[in-house]
């Protein structure tokens, strides 16, 4: 008898599994369920659709039901999960038809995503009150602004969803107001610095912050009318809450130990507290190599790697994370930022003897007359190990590829020093003889 697997949850993280077991182990007896009724939705493609930069839906999807069932795997969409019982290695489900449905399993891989964090406001339950995660989010927003009369939007989070959708929704042509609790924008991913680059930029392109504020209530007769900060109101037609996400551990039921923050907790194999069972993507843990130790960090791309490790441990070919970086990057009105690693603030935060290297000069030759933009860069070390721990990048310039980088030398516990000498090429259609990724290095204590 072939070996049985269930993977539970069809979005990125378990699309990667499901994929990677179909492909390379043709013996096993696969089932996925899923409560949605699409799977592989590029939620990060939802602002471009809101935006109007790209013209519909239809590419943020890379797989589907009659793809993986083509494969040979047993799909249930539209069926939620209801219980798993650890000990019978069963699982419970119900279709939309009310059908229950009992399967049971050798090997269980978790991809149950997240959840939007809700927070617990007045006049949450207002029409237009809205929340993007899913595709059905984003449809239903795009509907809403078909009426003329929705010309002001409040985005309460200013992270990356809430800065992107923030561009979106000015992009539509509405009056946008970006609040958040923090006294700036992507504060989660940079230092002050860099974050006041994105808010000028923000204003610049006609989006209203409204930073360090907190939101007191939502008011309004049965559509939203204003939303009330502890500082001022913002008159308001739509909302729309962004304020993070929370691991979907709903199944754990007691049966596997967990993280501070909820998520599954598992090993570098992606292997819950019990042997048989594994957690991928947003709701489990990942190990991070800047700080080294297990943290949260919820991106599509751990997900993607997390379902591939997961699927050929469950298969029985070992198979370690080599950890990640929490690599990411933005584009806003043409301004590119990344980052990878942790920030100077938060290094500080965690006890390190860090500090930052920094630089700014222009990207290519100075006699390169068009095409060349102005590059800053910090890197983020331990003065004590003299070990990378973050570095972040902004431009006009696409500088995207930089960043990889200093993904790897922080996987590899690479010093600063190393870097400064670093065999990098030079050409003036690139970069500079001596460019902002060496005189940066060459700035460090």
């Amino acid at each position: 008898m072939s070996d049985r697997i269930i993977v539970i949850g069809a979005n990125h993280a378990g699309t990667a599994a499901l994929n990677t077991i179909l492909d390379n182990y043709t013996d096993k007896d696969v089932t996925a369920f899923d409560a949605n009724s699409n799977i592989s939705f590029l939620g990060c493609g939802m602002a471009l659709w809101i935006g109007r930069q790209i013209s519909g839906p239809e590419g943020l999807f890379y797989s589907d039901k009659e793809t993986l069932e083509g494969k040979g795997a047993k799909v249930f969409l539209e069926t939620k999960v209801s219980r798993i019982d650890f000990e019978k290695k069963t699982v419970y489900a119900m279709d939309k038809e009310g059908e229950e449905i009992e399967a049971n399993y050798d090997k269980l891989i978790l991809a149950t995503g997240s959840l939007p964090i809700q927070p617990k406001v007045k006049g949450m339950e207002l029409k237009n009150v809205q929340f993007v995660k899913l595709y059905q989010n984003a449809a239903d927003v795009i509907e809403k602004l078909e009426d003329p009369s929705i010309q002001k939007v409040t985005i309460i989070g200013a992270g990356y969803i809430g800065v992107e959708l923030a561009e979106a929704f000015a992009r539509n042509g509405r009056k946008t107001t970006l609040v958040d609790c923090a006294d700036t924008c992507l504060s989660a991913y940079y230092d002050p610095e860099f974050c006041k680059i994105m808010e000028e930029n923000l204003r610049e392109n006609g989006v209203r912050t409204a930073f360090g504020e907190m939101v007191q209530e939502i008011q309004g007769q049965e559509l939203v009318e204003r939303v009330v900060t502890d500082k001022d109101s913002y008159d308001t037609d739509m909302a729309v809450f962004c304020i993070g996400f929370r691991p979907n551990t709903q199944y754990a039921d007691g049966s596997l130990e967990l993280f501070r923050n909820g998520a599954f907790l598992v090993d570098l194999h992606q292997q819950a507290s019990r042997p048989e069972v594994y957690a991928i993507g947003d709701c489990a843990t990942v190990f991070n190599n800047a700080t080294q130790r297990k943290d949260y960090i919820a991106l599509a791309t751990n997900a993607v790697r997390s379902g591939i490790i997961a699927a050929h441990n469950a298969c029985g070919t070992p198979l370690e994370s080599a950890g990640v970086q929490g690599s990411n990057a933005i584009c806003i009105w043409g301004l590119n930022m990344v980052s990878t690693g942790i920030s100077l603030k938060k290094a500080l935060e965690l006890g390190y003897e860090a500090a930052a290297a920094d630089y700014e000069d222009w990207q290519k030759a100075g006699f390169i007359e068009s095409g060349n933009e102005k590059v800053r860069i910090r890197i983020v070390y331990d003065k004590k190990t003299r070990i990378v721990l973050g570095a972040q990048m902004c431009s006009k310039y696409d500088i995207s590829m930089g960043i990889h980088m200093f993904s790897l030398a922080i996987q590899e516990q690479v010093t600063i020093d190393k870097l400064k000498l670093l065999d990098l090429f030079f050409l003036p259609h690139f970069n500079q003889p001596y460019n902002y990724i060496t005189m940066a290095a060459l700035k460090a204590e």
